[in-house]
């Protein structure tokens, strides 16, 4: 059985500053190289039952969030992600409502200045 070798980079950013470091991915002729595989073989994952990657959204190539049967390719970079500290969603929610309270207060502070 042939094996082939991809040449891949692993960034690690799940704990402080991220860390990049080269992968040789060794796998069968016939197999495809999927992200899923690429943990597994750099000791990252046991399976995709993992708890330790089993989040949705926690790894990933170039930026982009893959799924665990992504094929991956030579000179990819395959991404491990911390878990979010703050929800999006609420701090925008939190910034219009803030938004909304300046302009309350403007206008409220021109009916005062009128009456004057």
């Amino acid at each position: 059985m042939d094996k082939r070798t991809l040449n891949i980079w692993i960034c690690d950013a799940r704990q402080g500053a991220p860390v990049l470091k080269p992968f040789q991915l060794m796998i069968p002729q016939e197999e495809l190289a999927t992200i899923g595989l690429a943990l597994v073989k750099a000791g990252l994952a046991q399976g995709q039952d993992d708890p330790v990657l089993a989040r949705k959204g926690c790894f990933g190539v170039f930026g982009k969030r893959k799924d665990w049967d992504s094929p991956i390719y030579e000179g990819d970079r395959l991404e491990l992600y911390s878990p979010l500290l703050i929800d999006p969603k609420t701090v925008r929610r939190k910034k219009a409502n803030q938004n909304q309270d300046a302009k309350f207060q403007a206008a409220a502070a021109k009916r005062r200045a009128r009456r004057l």
